[in-house]
């Protein structure tokens, strides 16, 4: 799950994804605050980073939605809507962030750990978009969410998030966590993505080849190498940090 990511900048926007919007967005985006997405039909907007449930009272949700687990598209009723009737986006991001506790030990204090692309391009990530009325101001509210996916066979990502416990406190199996991320898109998937089938868009959440990353502590100076086959991936240094 991801709860903190960079956005484009409107440069970015333009120079990548050929948009332009005249509104204006943080340079940080936490949930509930705005930031820019790619609808169907080359529509840009910018919207509020948490679903609002159809006939909900308030634009402030109940809960996280932020984030919608791919498994529970179909069914739950703040995402369904959207999902079913293809209303997909594509998130423009220059980085996200997710929490690396090292030693995979739930009691050592978090790391926050970013991600870039490889490449150099901003990443796409997959999400659903929806609009909610004020019923009491009739003011449009756009609203948006990034798609998860369980990514315990990911040997970068699954490094990721505070480890699972079992009820005795102790740490579960790899194989029983469930450690979630976001889905990018590449380039050449992305108008499958925006106008494909339900079936079509569902075959596009896989989980990203552990290469297209470049990575490492948001603060330089807390940089530490990461265990196993993430060794292998890209990570920078200190003396060319993320920000």
């Amino acid at each position: 799950m991801c709860n903190l990511y960079t956005p484009v900048t409107s440069h970015q926007l333009q120079a990548q994804f050929g948009k332009e919007l005249k509104q204006t967005w943080l340079a940080y985006v936490a949930p509930l605050k705005l930031g820019p997405y790619v609808k169907q039909r080359g529509d840009a907007q910018v919207g509020q980073w948490g679903m609002i449930a159809p006939g909900s009272k308030s634009s402030k949700p109940m809960g996280q939605t932020n984030n919608a687990r791919r498994e529970g598209l179909a069914e739950k009723r703040t995402f369904a809507p959207s999902w079913l009737a293809g209303r997909r986006c594509l998130i423009p991001a220059a980085s996200f962030v997710e929490p690396y506790y090292p030693g995979h030990d739930p009691k050592a204090k978090s790391i926050s750990w970013r991600f870039e692309r490889a490449d150099g391009d901003a990443w796409a990530l997959a999400g659903i978009w929806s609009e909610w009325v004020d019923p009491v101001t009739g003011e449009l509210v756009p609203n948006y969410s990034m798609i998860t996916q369980n990514c315990d066979g990911q040997p970068l990502l699954a490094l990721m998030h505070k480890p699972e416990l079992d009820k005795a406190g102790l740490v579960l199996p790899a194989t029983e966590q469930d450690k979630r991320a976001v889905v990018p898109l590449e380039r050449d998937r992305w108008d499958e993505w925006l106008h494909g089938t339900v079936e079509q868009a569902e075959a596009l959440i896989q989980l990203p080849a552990p290469e297209i990353f470049r990575h490492g502590a948001s603060d330089p100076a807390k940089n530490i190498p990461l265990p196993g086959a993430a060794r292998n991936t890209q990570v920078v240094t200190s003396s060319d940090g993320l920000f």
